[in-house]
């Protein structure tokens, strides 16, 4: 949902409708003309590192408020901070600074978070894992801070889109992710801290009908995320390719991958992952280190691009996320979740999709233009 997907105008629709409409923070200033007008042309160096990351955190502001009045005040608004990303902090801070609701954060675990926001106990602060051990490890760390997590999204690697909580692509398939076994055994983690009355789980990755939902109610989740569902709807931020893209891919069209932050992904084959991966050991067997980042701004705290990590991922990922945002089907990086979508191809509205997700019986009329 990086890059923009998920941005005021999905966000603020979801909130709208009683849900929670999360943000991604990551490089927002491309919804935004004049700040990519600022911010082009810049060279290199610190200058226009500090030009890039202030242009973001005033797109991120501006969202915030945008998804706020969009949502009329109904529901809840998010941001998604990934933990891999350099300026994770200041992403966190400004969120809190906007009055943002909950922060969630995945990809690395956010043992600091609860330092991060110290001066804001109100606002929810939510870890995204994979396993009971990491929520064991998070909820004894939180601890010693004297913060719970407000909720733990538990999301299963073999069925999510973008990046994936496993060290390593050979690890999606371990059952310890299964969610007959993950949610269990993090409700015992939880039971035996003392707080699984105060910890919510939430499941998440490849989740698409209300008897899935049911399903993981029975074993205990207090509630549900999805990714790819929201993100062909009509109100998602990105361009009706990137839309068609996804709904449009079956699961035998999704590849895994290395990410460039280290990580295993998941996304649809579209012709430039495929050329990509077809010269991927090639790049990955001269990786060095470079000077500096093919956009400037460092997006990644650890880029395999950029720092020469053999076995990670050798290309620009920002690059090829705004590719997919604008919907450039030839040059983009589609991330997409496993499983068909609740309208199969079809793009449906936000308040349709949550209709059919609580179970509306039969065809559901559009919403009214």
């Amino acid at each position: 949902m990086g890059i923009g997907v998920s941005a005021h105008r999905l966000a603020g629709a979801v909130a709208a409708l009683g849900g929670v409409g999360t943000l991604s923070s990551v490089d927002l200033r491309r919804h935004h003309p004049d700040l990519m007008e600022r911010t082009r042309g810049l060279g290199v160096g610190a200058a226009a590192k500090e030009a890039i990351n202030a242009a973001n955190l005033e797109a991120l502001t501006r969202e915030i408020a945008a998804a706020r009045e969009r949502s009329g005040g109904r529901g809840l608004l998010a941001v998604n901070v990934m933990r891999a990303v350099s300026e994770y902090a200041p992403y966190v801070t400004r969120a809190l600074q906007c009055g943002i609701d909950a922060v969630v954060v995945g990809a690395g675990l956010p043992l600091d978070l609860p330092e991060l926001a110290a001066d804001h106990p109100k606002a929810l602060l939510v870890p995204i894992l994979s396993d009971a051990r990491g929520v064991q490890l998070v909820v004894r760390k939180w601890e010693r801070r004297q913060r719970l997590p407000d909720a733990i999204v538990l999301e299963h690697p073999k069925h999510a889109g973008g990046h994936l909580g496993a060290a390593k692509i050979e690890d999606l398939d371990d059952v310890r992710f299964d969610f007959d076994q993950s949610v269990p055994q993090t409700l015992a983690v939880l039971r035996a801290a003392g707080v699984e009355r105060e910890v919510p789980v939430i499941a998440a990755g490849g989740i698409r009908t209300l008897a899935h939902i049911r399903r993981l109610q029975d074993l205990g989740a207090s509630a549900v995320q999805l990714g790819t569902p929201f993100a062909v709807t009509t109100e998602s931020d990105a361009h009706p390719e990137f839309k068609r893209v996804l709904a449009e891919a079956s699961d035998d069209d999704l590849v895994e991958f290395t990410s460039v932050a280290g990580l295993p992904a998941r996304a649809v084959a579209t012709p430039w992952l495929k050329a990509y991966l077809k010269v991927e050991p090639r790049l990955q067997a001269v990786a060095h280190a470079k000077a500096r980042c093919t956009k400037v701004f460092d997006c990644l705290a650890q880029c395999g691009l950029r720092d020469g990590k053999a076995g990670w991922g050798q290309f620009c990922i920002d690059q090829q996320l705004a590719a997919a945002l604008r919907g450039d089907v030839k040059r983009g990086l589609f991330f997409r979740g496993r499983g068909a979508l609740p309208f199969g191809s079809q793009m449906r509205s936000v308040r349709e999709l949550l209709l059919r997700l609580l179970g509306a019986d039969g065809p559901i009329a559009p919403s009214p233009v």
